[in-house]
């Protein structure tokens, strides 16, 4: 049987002043275990973190996100409460001041995937 699989992607850029293994660092070491205590319902919480490699007609790829941050969620109801709390509203305190430290929070940008695997 095929199992489907909801996803959020969180397209999101560093804030300036970090280099990209500051921001990986301080992802992985603190932000990632925060978030992690308020993401009940998710069955893989996973950072890709984006080495941009130049275009060969275009050139350097220069306005794509630091890190796509995929939310898996095996529980469609649990995927679209979860999807309706982060579109209408603040994170907690807590989170967003963490963000501060670590992302340009006006370039997040949220997709969502429903995926089939067989």
């Amino acid at each position: 049987m095929d199992r489907q699989f909801h996803k959020i992607l969180l397209f999101m850029k560093r804030r300036a002043d970090l280099t990209p293994q500051q921001f990986r660092d301080y992802y992985e070491t603190r932000h990632a275990p925060l978030a992690e205590r308020y993401s009940r319902g998710v069955s893989r919480y996973i950072r890709r973190y984006v080495d941009p490699q130049p275009h060969p007609e275009t050139g350097d790829f220069t306005d794509g996100p630091d890190v796509i941050t995929e939310l898996w969620f095996e529980d469609e109801a649990v995927f679209r409460k979860t999807l309706a709390y982060i579109t209408q509203n603040l994170m907690p305190d807590e989170i967003v001041a963490d963000e501060r430290n670590l992302f340009d929070r006006a370039s997040f940008r949220i997709a969502t995937v429903m995926e089939c695997e067989s």
